[in-house]
């Protein structure tokens, strides 16, 4: 090969690479850009995945689609009522509650952090300083209605998004939409590989995402019974606190029980119980998220520290909270795949 011809191959290279950078950072923006489309589509293609055996056998049966989906929807819709449920009640705790309750627990708060509050330079948070502030300053008026216009406006982003996720639920599972077809063309050229890929990603992310609802909600079940039998305000609010905040994988669990514990601070006077709240809490959360999950996970969830950090910072600021919650699942999947990958499989040796 000639001079001018190991040059022009280099530079084609180079432009190869330089085209590659540009594509991944294209993708990247579209992703961001257009979240409100691939945040359903994603949820939907990982849901779809834990109803894909049922459908696969009524299809054996033959049973219609006119029948398989229509259960399938009801049995989301049911999730969907159960956790609205959890919330309307959880809600109802707060309103029964006395404005003096509120008073009472700052009051607490306040004796067992002032000494921390003096040292670090903070003023006391007192009854008379929220109340001077609530009623001399207008600029709150204007926060309130802000927070409320925020709240209606993601409460409708929301239930659109709930809307477009089933509607791809249904494109999946009817075979609309072919993910085993999606990734032959795109990733395998091969219909073998394929198959095989995608019937590995069925039941380990099927398993994942059972496992993980299981497990979150025995662990919201008991911090609600632990706050029952400490007398804790509010102990369905906290079991669906830590239901919710367990599927963040890491952070969810650190958030919640700090959350609950700081609050039973101001609702326990003894020092001795209060310790023992803490310590049952924490204890909960090692059982369930430390020890049983990875047990019932088993291979499904063999993904290192490092990489579940990286994808929950990558995934949280490509899509929020929803980014957070979708970021474990999906990096589930890309590890599937890699490993399934001959070229790429020493990736997927390195999340491990």
């Amino acid at each position: 090969m000639s001079i001018y011809n190991r040059e022009l191959v280099k530079h084609v290279k180079q432009i190869e690479k330089l085209l590659l950078i540009i594509v991944v950072i294209s993708v990247l923006a579209i992703l961001k850009l257009l979240s409100f489309v691939f945040v359903p589509l994603v949820a939907a293609a990982l849901i779809s995945f834990i109803f894909m055996p049922f459908v696969r056998r009524s299809v054996k049966r033959n049973v219609s689609n006119w029948i398989t989906m229509p259960l399938v929807l009801l049995i989301l819709f049911a999730f969907l009522g159960f956790l609205v449920l959890l919330v309307q009640i959880s809600t109802r705790e707060f309103v029964g509650v006395d404005v003096q309750f509120w008073y009472d627990s700052l009051e607490r708060v306040n004796s067992m952090l002032s000494p921390l509050l003096d040292m670090l330079g903070f003023e006391h948070l007192s009854r008379s300083n929220i109340t001077n502030y609530i009623q001399n300053n207008a600029e709150l008026t204007r926060k309130m209605y802000a927070i409320l216009g925020t709240i209606l406006d993601f409460t409708q982003r929301t239930l659109i998004m709930l809307a477009m996720t089933l509607f791809y639920v249904v494109l999946f599972l009817s075979g609309s939409i072919n993910m085993r077809n999606i990734m032959q063309a795109a990733i395998f050229k091969r219909a073998t590989p394929a198959t095989r890929t995608f019937l590995i990603l069925e039941k380990s992310l099927g398993k994942f995402l059972t496992v993980k609802f299981l497990i979150s909600l025995t662990t919201g079940i008991a911090a609600s019974v632990s706050c029952v039998a400490f007398n804790i305000k509010f102990p369905i609010f906290w079991g669906v606190l830590v239901f919710v905040l367990n599927f963040i994988q890491l952070f969810g669990s650190i958030v919640s029980t700090t959350a609950v514990s700081l609050f039973a601070l101001s609702q326990i006077d003894n020092t001795g119980t209060v310790f023992a709240f803490i310590g049952l809490i924490i204890a909960i959360q090692i059982v369930f998220g430390s020890i049983l999950e990875p047990i019932f996970m088993g291979k499904a969830f063999s993904i290192n520290t490092i990489t579940i950090l990286i994808m929950l910072m990558f995934w949280g600021y490509m899509w929020g909270i929803i980014g957070l919650i979708l970021s474990v699942p999906i990096t589930v999947v890309f590890k599937t795949v890699l490993s399934q990958s001959g070229r790429y499989k020493i990736i997927s040796d390195l999340m491990e």
